[in-house]
């Protein structure tokens, strides 16, 4: 939200009061408090009549980390609903030196000079980090509504890039915009987003998390275009400063703040076949689907049926369309005889036709107006109502349909929707603020269907395909991008929602491979499979048409098995990262600048990404397969053709069908598996470790991890000139192929 009229000036329709000078500093073993005045004071006691003041609070929930809390009048409501955070505090290092007083949180520190003007600066091993400082924190009153908002702003460095807040797609580089964390359905071609966090990091090694459910809006450079401001409705503002500097240290904070991924179990990373959105379908299409696949030999893991498995204006009762599915049960059977998972399309609105309304209408289950009526809309489904999941005998009547489907054999849900969720004229059953629990809505609603399937399947087997969120929703996996279309241009901002999304924790991440709208043409088809099948999950999945691959054309065939096949080739080290996000916060998918943060030109990249910590992909986005992509320093390895490229810098190529830049890291061991035709099975069975120009002196460690995440092996691969000695405590037989290492021998330790 934009407050002034250019530097100087105040938009009419604000009075500010700005952080001015510190009046009053109390210390105690948790906290600095510091009484700021919102004018000059010093010297001149009337002053401080009827002056509005800031109570400044900073405390340390954990090393590395500082919270920033304030507050203008503390008898106003508390905020409701607050994120599910770790909120526990450690004890504050507070030190005082004649005016200036400094708490330490590990390497991060925030001081304030007592004796000058308004300023917080924030320290990193001793050093410059940011600052709040001359205008910056603010309380504000807007005179033609009557709301209040509080704001403070942190200065950028020159050089200074801003990533993050939700999956963005938008231009990757969040300099220069305004970002409003508001969810909202409004498909990839549009400013909005699904999956809105208020957390940002930057390349000077920190990030930001404003503490605050609400619409807090962001101003990046974009009012003041040296800072960073931040605004939130209400009376406090609270937020988080966390230090690295590592990308993968800040991410590994904030998560431990926010919560950590859950592993998806191991089958959910092969590929995921739709029925498609509009389309029709019954038991005979679903089979001629799943056999067709089988009979060209490409794996498949997951069936999803989407909207009409159920009723038209039905949604969402949970009951099968007798008239195409008479024998659910019956039909779930013979899928899971065929090795196939099988997931069902939810979401959290209450058609006014279907089975469930009365019911939950005359037990109060529903979002209701302020008079106490159900708040009701025909946009999507007629009369529909919204399930109020701030109520615990609705979660409770919610799950219980769940589980009826989970008894039946069904695996797996996709919760679409979660975004329109209304704040005018309603209630909560809890009293939770409607403004807050917009996009807060969306963390309840995943956490419940998660929660009911890990509480049946049992733990390590709880998979979503979830489209909204907010900050914690990476604890519930995995999410997609929503709507996107049919061509290149939606590919790639597709990749850049991701790679903000990544930014945020988010460690598992999928798409519409080709795209939802519109039917693709062959060459999109083929080359969003790789895209597709090069990301943590991967779904066929359209609106108005079929996503099988013969339908394209019979080069789509051999494309999508080749990668599928490649892709559960690739599960012995795909999995391990999986592991990593699960157990460190670090996302599968990881924007160039999150392994090579000292790289100038990988801060800025947009259109290639890591794939863990070790191969780099670089999607083709043309239908010539024209491709440029940048490698930092090394000499890297195409894992397709074994082809040797050196960086660092910009490299051009040209790549058919069946290939993309697909690059292994120097000094990488890269764990491959037997098998290809499926994702979950022993990993160390028939192993085979590729090993990309390993410099000597250098040690790597690998670990393969089993289907429970627990690692199962370890090999550690060292070179001493001519010799790459391996040690492992595995007792199974494997492989090690060497790449880019001539007159290099292999020696296995006994």
């Amino acid at each position: 939200m934009k407050f002034t009229d250019g530097y100087w000036l105040i938009r009419l329709e604000f009075d500010m009061n700005y952080a001015t000078e510190v009046y009053q500093v109390k210390a105690d073993d948790k906290r600095l408090t510091i009484l700021a005045a919102t004018r000059h004071v010093r010297g001149n006691k009337g002053a401080a009549l009827n002056m509005p003041t800031l109570e400044v609070e900073l405390s340390t929930p954990m090393e590395g980390v500082l919270c920033v809390q304030v507050t203008h009048f503390k008898g106003a409501l508390p905020n409701r609903p607050v994120f599910e955070m770790n909120r526990a505090q450690i004890p504050a290092d507070i030190s005082q030196e004649g005016d200036t007083w400094r708490i330490q949180s590990g390497a991060l520190a925030a001081q304030i000079d007592a004796s000058a003007g308004w300023q917080v600066d924030f320290l990193a091993d001793g050093k410059p980090l940011t600052t709040s400082g001359y205008h910056g924190m603010a309380h504000a009153l807007n005179k033609e509504t009557g709301r209040t908002y509080l704001s403070d702003s942190l200065m950028l460095d020159v050089g200074e890039w801003v990533y993050g807040l939700g999956e963005y797609f938008t231009p990757y580089l969040k300099n220069g915009q305004t970002v409003d964390i508001w969810n909202a359905d409004g498909g990839t071609a549009s400013e909005q987003a699904y999956k809105t966090v208020p957390f940002y990091m930057t390349n000077r090694g920190y990030g930001v998390l404003v503490d605050d459910t609400a619409d807090v809006s962001f101003e990046i450079g974009s009012e003041k275009v040296e800072r960073v401001q931040f605004s939130v409705p209400g009376e406090t503002l609270r937020y988080y400063l966390i230090y690295g500097p590592h990308p993968k240290q800040v991410l590994a904070r904030y998560t431990a703040l926010t919560g950590r991924p859950a592993l998806p179990p191991a089958w959910s990373f092969g590929l995921w076949l739709s029925t498609s959105f509009t389309t029709e379908y019954d038991e005979e299409t679903v089979n001629h689907f799943i056999d067709g696949m089988a009979a060209r030999d490409i794996p498949l893991s997951v069936f999803h049926f989407d909207c009409h498995w159920m009723r038209g204006l039905h949604w969402t009762d949970f009951v099968w369309d007798p008239a195409t599915f008479p024998d659910p049960e019956g039909m779930l059977t013979r899928y899971h005889d065929k090795g196939i998972k099988i997931c069902v399309w939810i979401n959290p609105y209450i058609a006014q036709a279907g089975d469930l309304f009365d019911e939950g209408l005359k037990k109060g289950y529903f979002i209701k107006k302020t008079d106490g009526s159900v708040w009701q809309s025909d946009l999507w489904q007629a009369g529909m109502a919204i399930v109020d999941f701030t109520n615990p005998d609705a979660c409770a009547w919610y799950a219980g349909h769940l589980k009826r489907l989970l008894n039946q054999g069904v695996d797996c849900f996709k919760t679409d929707f979660g975004e329109r969720i209304p704040v005018k004229g309603v209630t909560y059953h809890d009293g939770s603020e409607p403004l807050r629990m917009h996009n807060y809505y969306s963390y309840l609603y995943n956490k419940l269907v998660f929660d009911t399937i890990k509480e049946v399947r049992g733990e390590g087997e709880a998979v979503l395909f979830a489209r909204s969120a907010t900050a914690g929703g990476q604890r519930f996996p995995a999410h997609w991008g929503g709507d996107c279309s049919a061509t290149y241009v939606s590919m790639a901002e597709t990749l850049r929602g991701g790679l903000s999304l990544a930014h945020c924790g988010f460690g598992f991440w999928s798409h519409d491979i080709s795209g939802f709208e519109q039917t693709a043409p062959a060459d999109v088809y083929k080359r969003w499979s790789a895209f597709g099948l090069l990301s943590s999950h991967s779904r066929l999945h359209g609106s108005s048409s079929y996503r099988v691959p013969w339908l394209f054309d019979e080069e789509s065939v051999d494309v999508l098995r080749h990668f599928t096949r490649l892709k559960c080739r690739l599960m012995p080290y795909l999995f391990a990262a999986a592991v990593e996000a699960h157990e460190q916060g670090i996302p599968m998918l990881r924007p160039m600048m999150m392994e090579f943060p000292e790289d100038l030109t990988a801060q800025m990249l947009d259109r290639q990404y890591m794939l863990g910590e070790n191969l780099l992909v670089a999607p083709v986005f043309t239908k010539s397969g024209e491709v440029e992509y940048y490698l930092p320093d090394g000499a890297w390895v195409n894992l397709l053709d074994n082809r040797v490229v050196t960086g660092a810098g910009w490299h051009r190529e040209q790549h058919g069908f069946m290939s993309l830049p697909l690059m292994a890291r120097p000094n990488a061991v890269i764990p491959m598996g037997s098998i290809d035709s499926r994702p979950d099975y022993d990993y160390l069975d028939g192993l085979t470790l590729h090993a990309f120009s390993i410099e000597d002196g250098k040690s790597v460690t690998v670990r393969i991890p089993d289907l429970s995440g627990q690692t199962s092996a370890v090999f550690e691969l060292s070179r001493a000139g001519d010799t790459l000695h391996v040690k492992t405590d595995s007792a199974k037989p494997f492989e090690v192929v060497l790449h880019n290492m001539e007159g290099v021998s292999v020696h296995i330790a006994d």
